[in-house]
């Protein structure tokens, strides 16, 4: 009896143990997030439809056969309509006035402690969704990325998440929508490490195949085990086209660097033409219209045309027309502020620029060539890996279509070669463009990004003593024994800062019995002191320290008001910052499970 009850006290423990495991938990709200980011994915491809279906006539992917049966008046009313409601909605209801994508998960993950807001997830789907069911030239894997990411920041919040666990769930949830959407668990889970966030610690990495997993099977579920595309059966000929595939490599990489480097020349446009934001994807739409008329390939997602090329029923010359059609319409799309991703597109520009080198490539060694539909895979993979700056994870996604061991060598020479050119231009990739654009980079190192990132509201110490500007140096002198580091804040009436007195300020009032309130403390401080902001980065903090001399400054409400709200030491902010850097590295090296609750 007794020995019974021993072994039911052992698995007591072991099994709390494993309940109390951090581990297990995240591994446990890793299939939430992928269940709920496959989930969103399904209904966001579904609405794309069916808003396509409403406005064109036609809720079928492969949809440019019937446009061309249009009249030229419904292709360029559909679109223009779209992108002016597009263009309000983004005005109205999202932050900052523009669509919002992979590069705020990006950002999100690298500067803001992995938080995001649900709210704007789903409002910035909804406005993908219209954008795309009208028409725009864009891709629908960066929304739905985007949608993951905030459903994982979303479950985060809600239970108070540290930041190691939050990043895990937001990668959780990009995860499961590129799997959810290519059918392609192992792309899925190496784009979240790849792109998002930046490397492979096995304690994130194990939560996230789950997710990925989960948003695999809920789209298998519903869609079935077909793959995005149809992908004939191509063979390697000879080792010998190796060479022609990283000459692809090059070419892919230089049309997405023209590609990237084109979309501030459209915006400046728009800025010098004093465009309103709202009404910009309307004339987006309108393009496309225009352009549709001859080429409905390039409206919208693109993959009925994209499995064209697949199939070899292009010419070399509608090749390259499409090429430029649907480059130029990539351009004005994100240019003019019209919401969608890239993916889908640079896997287009590959496909044609594939295709059509391939061609050349048959016609000059027609005995060495796997024909120029083996090349148009090869494109595809090199462009999308260029412009996203993802090689593995895109190289992943065609093997997972193909399955094709071979094909898929061809394509990471093509990817890694056009990587590498892009990754050397100026600008980089596409996401990288995006975060110069708003002065960030991920190439910075890690000290960098948390100086940058952590905020002095997050350390300053709300207690501080105070003097008024009338009170005399008795009152001051007992103040000063209990202020913090032997410094206080005179303020006026009104509470705003006037200035700073310690011990030093005093020099022989401090010790003279004599003087009383005769002297005020409006008269010994030192005015106009140095201060900081709620908002001003840790670094902005420890760089005014250095050039004021001083070692801990006053944080202030706002420039106009300059109400006390607190104070940063020099040692706080470093210790700080140490904490968090030990925390990263400690994730990333995969040391420890992440600490999930603040």
């Amino acid at each position: 009896m007794a020995r019974n009850l021993l072994k039911s006290n052992m698995l007591v423990g072991h099994l709390r143990r494993i309940l109390r495991s951090e581990q297990l938990v995240l591994s446990i709200l890793a299939l939430v997030v992928g269940a709920m980011a496959g989930a969103g994915t399904i209904l966001f491809r579904e609405g794309l439809l069916l808003i396509q279906g409403l406005t064109f006539g036609s809720a079928r992917e492969s949809v440019h056969g019937f446009l061309a049966t249009l009249p030229a008046w419904h292709l360029i009313l559909v679109p223009t309509l779209g992108g002016l409601f597009v263009g309000l909605f983004i005005h109205y209801f999202l932050p900052g006035k523009r669509p919002h994508g992979v590069v705020d998960v990006v950002d999100a993950v690298a500067f803001h402690d992995a938080r995001m807001s649900s709210r704007c997830g789903v409002k910035a789907a909804f406005a993908s969704m219209v954008s795309l069911g009208t028409g725009s030239s864009l891709g629908r894997e960066g929304p739905v990325v985007h949608m993951g990411a905030t459903f994982g920041a979303w479950l985060a919040r809600i239970l108070h998440l540290r930041r190691g666990a939050s990043r895990t769930l937001l990668g959780c949830g990009v995860a499961s929508a590129v799997a959810a959407s290519f059918n392609a668990p192992i792309a899925g889970a190496l784009f979240a490490h790849e792109v998002v966030l930046g490397h492979y610690a096995i304690t994130a990495f194990a939560p996230i195949v789950l997710a990925s997993v989960t948003g695999t099977i809920i789209s298998r579920l519903f869609y079935g085990s077909d793959v995005a595309f149809l992908i004939p059966s191509y063979r390697i000929e000879s080792f010998l086209e190796f060479p022609a595939f990283a000459l692809l490599g090059v070419m892919a990489g230089i049309c997405a660097i023209l590609v990237i480097r084109s979309i501030p020349v459209v915006r400046g446009v728009a800025g010098w033409a004093r465009l309103p934001g709202w009404l910009q994807p309307a004339i987006a739409g309108a393009l496309v219209g225009i352009v549709a008329i001859r080429y409905p390939q390039i409206v919208g997602v693109g993959y009925g045309a994209m499995n064209d090329a697949l199939y070899q029923a292009y010419s070399w010359s509608f090749l390259m027309e499409l090429l430029f059609a649907k480059a130029a319409m990539i351009v004005v799309c994100i240019g003019l502020g019209f919401a969608g991703g890239i993916f889908s597109p640079a896997l287009f520009l590959g496909a044609m620029l594939g295709g059509a080198f391939g061609v050349t490539a048959t016609e000059i060694f027609p005995h060495l060539s796997s024909g120029h539909g083996a090349y148009t895979l090869v494109g595809m993979g090199a462009v999308a890996a260029a412009m996203l700056g993802a090689p593995i994870s895109t190289t992943l996604i065609i093997f997972e279509l193909t399955g094709d061991y071979q094909l898929t060598m061809a394509v990471m020479v093509a990817s890694v070669v056009a990587s590498v050119i892009v990754d050397q231009s100026r600008h980089g990739s596409f996401f990288a463009w995006q975060l110069q654009c708003r002065g960030l980079n991920t190439r910075w190192g890690r000290e960098v990004n948390l100086l940058r990132t952590m905020k002095v509201a997050d350390i300053m110490d709300e207690k501080y003593q105070t003097v008024t500007l009338s009170e005399g140096i008795p009152a001051i002198r007992g103040k000063l024994v209990d202020a913090p580091y032997g410094e206080l804040f005179v303020i006026d009436d009104g509470g705003r800062l006037h200035g700073t007195i310690t011990l030093a300020d005093l020099r022989h009032a401090a010790f003279n019995p004599d003087i009383g309130d005769e002297v005020t403390a409006g008269q010994v401080a030192r005015i106009k002191p140095p201060v900081l902001l709620p908002d001003d980065s840790i670094e902005s903090a420890i760089k005014l320290m250095e050039q004021s001399g001083e070692e801990h400054l006053p944080v202030i409400s706002n420039a106009e008001d300059r109400l006390v709200v607190g104070f940063v030491h020099e040692k706080d902010a470093m210790m700080a910052y140490h904490r968090a850097l030990l925390e990263i590295q400690g994730e990333e090296r995969g040391d420890a499970p992440p600490k999930l609750f603040n």
